[in-house]
């Protein structure tokens, strides 16, 4: 269990992380697999986990916004840096001066950048970012406006990956075969994490995952193939014995059907533990599930440790650790693993682990 006196201790294995990396490699042996860091790492910290992924030898890398990239360029300088976000307006410079790629995915943002290495990228299905049909065949009859470009890889983005059955795959997948003709020959980059397990046929020059590295499941129903990376473990502040008939939390959502024992722990929706819980989450204390009772406050979170004398002021309960993964969590939120992880707070002591 963590020592250290703060009151929440979140703890992230960089080793499994690299060690997933790895796995994701394997799994995709027809080219390079990147390290997306976009969201903090996907609230992990992008700084310690991209350098992580650096020292094992990832050489390419994806953010979502230029302050991303800024923040992590240091730590992998010699690496293909990309931003996914499309290339706003007045920032070319800072691409330029810091060796960044910008993910082209309009005529206006390949009208604006003023040469040297790209990304395009084509919408094949997901209706946000990428070139449109439109769009496409302006290029196919003009690919004048493209020969200032060095383009690194023409990329697109699976809606549905994680659904293997789901026809839009072979759709996406069919759309961005034909789409390859109409531009110029390049190197290409299609499977996300779930899409590298879609199989051969999805395989590319440049494999871009995220949420597998972090732990989560990129095989929803079946077994987890990635390694888990987090525990998140929480102070209890306070426990106390109340009757049958007395309620817990705001609004007295929860009334205790019999004498309880409660516990009252350093967490809450400002840390990440989403509101939605109330009444169902759980926590764990020495193998044992103890049910979150109550409202999800901001600061403040309450578990029903009836049963468990060894529960006392200043014990650790567990949250994300080997007793339950942020796939599960997300289950009886009503969410994803992605919005667990990237809804970690700030008040956390951080604790990232090596061998």
């Amino acid at each position: 269990m963590p020592t250290d006196a703060a009151p929440s201790v979140l703890e992230v294995d960089l080793d499994a992380i690299v060690a997933n990396w790895r796995t994701l490699q394997a799994r995709h042996p027809s080219g390079p697999v990147a390290g997306v860091v976009k969201a903090d790492a996907y609230g992990l910290g992008a700084p310690q986990v991209a350098a992580a992924l650096h020292a094992a030898g990832c050489r390419h890398f994806f953010v979502a916004y230029l302050q991303e990239a800024l923040a992590v360029r240091d730590v992998v300088p010699d690496a293909m840096l990309a931003v996914l976000g499309g290339l706003i307006p007045g920032t070319g410079a800072a691409y330029t001066t810091h060796d960044l790629t910008p993910v082209l995915g309009s005529l206006d943002e390949i009208d604006r950048w003023f040469g040297g290495p790209a990304i395009l990228h084509v919408d094949t299905g997901m209706s946000r970012l990428g070139l449109a049909p439109d769009e496409l065949a302006q290029l196919a009859q003009d690919r004048t406006r493209l020969d200032r470009l060095k383009i690194r890889y023409i990329l697109s983005h699976l809606a549905a990956s994680e659904l293997p059955d789901d026809p839009s795959n072979a759709l996406q997948l069919q759309r961005f075969q034909a789409v390859r003709t109409m531009l110029p020959a390049a190197p290409f980059s299609l499977a996300n994490s779930s899409g590298i397990f879609l199989g051969p046929a999805f395989g590319s020059d440049l494999a871009r995952p995220g949420a597998a590295l972090y732990g989560l499941n990129p095989t929803p129903g079946l077994p987890n193939p990635m390694r888990p990376v987090v525990r998140l473990s929480v102070r209890v502040l306070a426990v106390r014995d109340i009757p049958a008939g007395a309620s817990v939390g705001y609004n007295g959502i929860w009334t205790a059907a019999r004498p309880t024992r409660i516990a009252t722990a350093a967490l809450g929706y400002a840390d990440g533990l989403h509101r939605t819980l109330s009444n169902h989450g759980s926590a764990w204390f020495d193998g044992n599930r103890v049910p979150l009772v109550g409202r999800v406050s901001m600061d403040l979170t309450t578990f029903d440790v009836t049963g468990h004398p060894g529960v006392q002021p200043g014990c650790w309960l567990e949250i994300l650790g080997s007793h339950q993964s942020p796939d599960d969590v997300a289950q009886a939120a009503g969410t994803n693993g992605y919005e667990v992880l990237t809804s970690l707070g700030r008040r956390f002591h951080r604790v990232y682990r090596t061998a």
